[in-house]
């Protein structure tokens, strides 16, 4: 089973960015984590800061991938484009935060991709993401 972490803008300053809101620890040494966890799957990681790239990976995985776990960072809130490339691929999504968006501004509540994900996991730090490869195991 293949799975894609994709990370959106502002992601690849974890560790550094806010540690209050996303902690020290960086992407790249999670996912060496998570890659020891689930030693059955087949883990992936890709980020970009533009929208066009996030949609071209969506594309280039979506129809090939046993799933997508995505964290669109401030693109989940304004980014009706990613909303439709989720909505075009058969691979299927599950969107991710690390902080629990709905504790947060105002504009943090708004997903414009939640409706065409299998599901949402937020709130729970870097762990969302293990919760999502969890979800795909079931």
């Amino acid at each position: 089973m293949k799975i894609l972490l994709l990370n959106g803008p502002n992601l690849n300053l974890l560790g550094k960015r806010e540690p209050t809101i996303y902690g020290d620890t960086s992407f790249e040494t999670y996912f060496e984590q998570l890659q020891r966890e689930f030693p059955t799957i087949e883990l992936e990681y890709f980020q970009s800061n533009s929208e066009g790239i996030l949609i071209d990976k969506l594309h280039e995985v979506g129809f090939s991938y046993a799933g997508i776990v995505f964290n669109a960072g401030g693109y989940t809130h304004t980014s009706v484009a990613l909303g439709d490339a989720i909505a075009a691929i058969e691979t299927p999504v599950i969107e991710v935060h690390i902080s629990n968006t709905h504790a947060r501004e105002d504009f943090r509540k708004i997903s414009k991709l939640a409706a065409h994900c299998r599901g949402v996991i937020l709130g729970f730090g870097l762990k969302s993401y293990a919760l999502a490869l969890h979800a795909f195991e079931n």
